[in-house]
């Protein structure tokens, strides 16, 4: 799922090298993904109302559902 969200975000960006995602695996089995991008990219990686942030979270609760996990996907700033 954290290349999944790497390889997403790398595609919505003008700087595909400053994307980078940490992933933290909590006791309930939830996978926790930060998303950081360059500055100038958090308005593409969120989107108009946040449109491309929810749809970034919705592929990939999907993938976690394959996976029979759950994931939460924060974008920091």
């Amino acid at each position: 799922m954290r290349e999944l969200l790497e390889f997403l975000a790398r595609s919505l960006v003008d700087d595909p090298a400053s994307v980078a995602v940490e992933q933290f695996d909590d006791d309930d089995g939830t996978v926790v993904l930060e998303l950081t991008v360059g500055e100038d990219d958090y308005g593409k990686v969120i989107g108009r109302g946040g449109r491309t942030a929810n749809a970034l979270r919705t592929v990939l609760k999907a993938a976690a559902v394959r996976e029979e996990r759950r994931v939460l996907v924060d974008i920091v700033d």
